[in-house]
This record gives structure tokens, sequence and C-alpha cells, in this order.
């Protein structure tokens, strides 16, 4: 028994079709949902969470449809938004109090214990969340999320604008809860998080999968070598056999190559007698970041991403 499995899970909102006939199925593993903005990212967690009910189609839970047995698939999961959700007034240990008394777990007060121990959090358990660190109330929603020891926990951008101390303590406690059987489902813009802690990743877009597998077979779908060529003004394009064109952000182009090192010149060249004036070129492995560009396959959408992950960054330093 899967997990989580969808079968044709498609939903509309009137003319727009935001999820467009999902088929998937995730178990016991630490599994990624990437897209841009407007993708279907979040209308996929709020079906698969029941807090959204689909056009057509299907969703299971640990065996439980999503429709006709919500309160049974809600038994089983938890779900983390990507806004911050603890009670700022309240203590730490308070907040994770009044989830276990709603979920009914016996013996609240020792369970509360054990999670705030767990998250790193009782030292601090008695003082307001609002004296909190970013780190420390996500820590303290994932105590509340687990307090009931669910099967399947729904993350959605787990660690937004956190400092990348923080965002690895958080990766940290999502293994630990993997390695003891949990489902992982996260959502993130944060490709090298992807690449490096999920265990398959599925990239969404226009509300349909472009890609499906593991971070290190995703890029090896891709040829050997990625050439990043930065350009002055217009890109006048260009064909070169033996070379791909993966992406555009801005002024940088991407391609890739079986042979970077041979393909180079001959870019550079071929570039060059096309009347592009090349600023700067360089040769690299690929990543997932050129995975999810080959993918989407829109500049205009590619370039959003890349200036929706740049403001990220700068609100993650703030």
């Amino acid at each position: 028994m899967s997990a989580i499995q969808t079968d044709d899970l498609t939903k509309n909102f009137g003319s727009l079709c935001a999820v467009d006939g999902l088929t998937l199925e995730v178990n016991r593993e630490i599994f990624g949902l990437l897209g841009p903005n407007g993708s279907g990212k979040t209308t996929t967690v709020l079906m698969l969470t029941t807090l959204l009910s689909q056009t057509k189609g299907s969703a299971g839970i640990c065996g439980h449809d999503t429709v006709r047995e919500p309160d049974r698939v809600r038994s089983c999961i938890s779900y983390v938004p990507q806004d911050m959700a603890v009670d700022t007034n309240l203590t730490g240990r308070e907040n994770v109090l009044i989830f276990a008394r709603l979920y009914g777990v016996p013996n609240p007060k020792d369970r509360v214990d054990e999670l705030l121990a767990v998250m790193g959090l009782s030292d601090r358990a008695d003082d307001l969340a609002k004296t909190y660190s970013g780190g420390m109330r996500r820590r303290l929603e994932l105590a509340e999320a687990l307090v009931h020891e669910p099967e399947v926990i729904f993350l959605d951008e787990p660690t937004l604008g956190l400092d990348v101390g923080a965002r690895k303590t958080i990766w940290d406690h999502i293994h630990a809860l993997n390695r003891k059987g949990m489902t992982i489902f996260v959502t993130t813009h944060y490709m090298d998080e992807a690449d490096q802690f999920c265990d398959r990743v599925g990239i969404i877009d226009h509300g349909k999968i472009a890609a499906l597998g593991r971070p290190s077979e995703l890029k090896a779908r891709l040829m050997k070598d990625v050439i990043t060529v930065v350009v002055d003004g217009d890109y006048s394009p260009i064909q070169i056999e033996g070379t791909l064109l993966i992406g555009r952000s801005g002024d940088e182009i991407s391609f890739t190559a079986e042979n970077g090192r041979e393909a180079l010149p001959v870019l550079a060249d071929a570039l060059s007698r096309a009347g592009n004036r090349v600023r700067a070129m360089s040769l690299r492995e690929p990543s997932l970041d050129d995975v999810f560009l080959q993918s989407v396959g829109r500049q205009e959408e590619a370039q959003g991403f890349e200036e929706w992950r740049y403001r990220m960054m700068l609100r993650g330093r703030a």
C-alpha cells in the first residue's frame, strides 16, 4: 500500500486547469514537488490534505480516499503550511499542548516534553513563541505536527527565509523522521535542498508533471556538461550539433554538451559569428536547476523563477 497515490487527479478553477491529470505514487521517502509559482504545487497539496476537493480523479493517503474518508486521512497526516502557524502569544509548550489535546493524545504533557526535547527546544519551552527565532518557530511547528505520530507529513517551503544553519537543522530533523519510516512530501524553491536531501523529485508545470525521478537520474538525462554564456544585449539564436539549449535567464543562456571542453570554443565562435556579444562563458556539471529550466522550457517562467529565488535569498538574509 502506497503512502500517497493519485490517479488522474485534476482541479479546475473555472476555465483554469490548476492540476491536470496528476498520477503519482509516493511511499516512505522524502519526495520533493518543485515548480514555478502558479504551477499547481499548493493546489496539489491542498487536495492531498483534504482541504480542497478535486474536479476529477482520485487521491489516497495510506489507503484512505481523500473524498470518501477525509477524517481517516486527517488522522494519519500532518500539514505544515508555508506561513508561520504558531501562536506567538503562547509559550512553546502551550502551543504543542493545544495540538496534543486536540488530537486526544494519551499523556499529552509527557508527549509534549518528548517532542520539545527532540526538537531541541526544552530549554526555551516556557518562553513565549514571539521570542523564538525563525528556525526555532519552524521546529516548534514540526513538534506540533508530530504530536499524534502521523504516517505522512506535508511540508510547504519548510526552510523559506531561514539562514543556512537553521535550514540544515530542519533538514536533519526531516531525515530523522524519514529514517523512522515517515513519508515526507515537501515543496521547495531551493534546488540545492531538493538535490541534496530528496529521494525523488517531481517538477510540475501548468499542472502536469514535467519530470519525475531521483535527482541524479534527472541530471543524467541531460548531456554531460553545461555551458553557461553571458551575453550583452539581445541574443541571436544558434544551433550546433552536439549542443542543446536548455534555458535562458536574463542575459545568461545555458547549453548542454556531451564534451563541454571541446564544445566551448566551437560554441563561442558560433555565437560571435551570429552577432552575439559574449561577455563570459563557464563550464560545469549539470545541476537540478538545469533540469528545472529544461523541464519548464519557457524563458519567461524560468526568468520569473530566478527573480523569485533572488528575492527569497534577500529575504533570508534580512
